[in-house]
């Protein structure tokens, strides 16, 4: 089966289920998406080919806009994807703790026990995660609630450093400063490049004279 005739099997199966949770098919993005006050909840599908299988992984995410609005700024990522960046980001093999779960599909029968398995994972556990982890107070929580280790919903842990140092300015959270410089250190330690470290810098210098209101 080739991947693009995979895909739209995948989304044409999977399309009702996520339009009655208000979610619509972005299939050049490859994932279903919904909007919110705060930006976005999506889940991501992708693909990949194998010899004669096709594994997929499946992402779930959400997007706070004013993070993102800010933390681009400052990162390096094309501006092409600006807006389509997630604040939070974790597969559901890393959510339940099975870092490199995939699912294999060979055949129709595969495609069928997927789509499943992918439907009582989100309506059972996904779909609340997302919910309740998209405003600034909680992704401020999961970001930076055990800012001294790594952090399993976000895959970029130098991106992490940028986007909870915003969380925790904008959450007005007290331990701003012990994390400001907990965050600092670990672009250095992580292997950031000059640009990063210079960047990271010009962030903290910039919301020290930011104002919540």
């Amino acid at each position: 089966m080739l991947i693009s005739t995979l895909e739209l099997n995948l989304y044409t199966k999977l399309q009702s289920y996520f339009e009655d949770y208000g979610f619509e098919l972005l299939a050049e993005k490859k994932q279903f998406r919904k909007k919110t006050s705060y930006g976005f909840r999506n889940v991501i599908f992708t693909l990949t080919n194998y010899g004669e299988e096709l594994w997929l992984e499946v992402n779930i995410g959400v997007r706070h806009h004013e993070i993102e609005k800010l933390a681009q700024q400052f990162l390096s990522n094309s501006k092409d994807f600006w807006e389509d960046t997630n604040t939070l980001i974790i597969s559901i093999g890393k959510y339940n703790d099975a870092k490199y779960f995939r699912f294999k599909i060979l055949n129709d029968e595969d495609l069928d026990i997927t789509c499943k398995a992918v439907k009582d994972f989100l309506t059972n556990q996904g779909f609340a995660f997302l919910k309740k982890s998209e405003s600034i107070k909680a992704i401020n929580q999961v970001l930076n609630k055990e800012y001294h280790l790594p952090c399993k919903y976000v895959y970029n842990q130098i991106h992490r450093c940028f986007k909870g140092l915003i969380a925790s300015k904008m959450a007005s959270d007290n331990n701003f400063w012990d994390i400001s410089e907990h965050y600092r250190n670990q672009v250095m330690k992580l292997g950031g490049t000059d640009e990063e470290v210079m960047a990271y810098e010009r962030l903290l210098s910039y919301l020290l004279y930011w104002s919540v209101n």
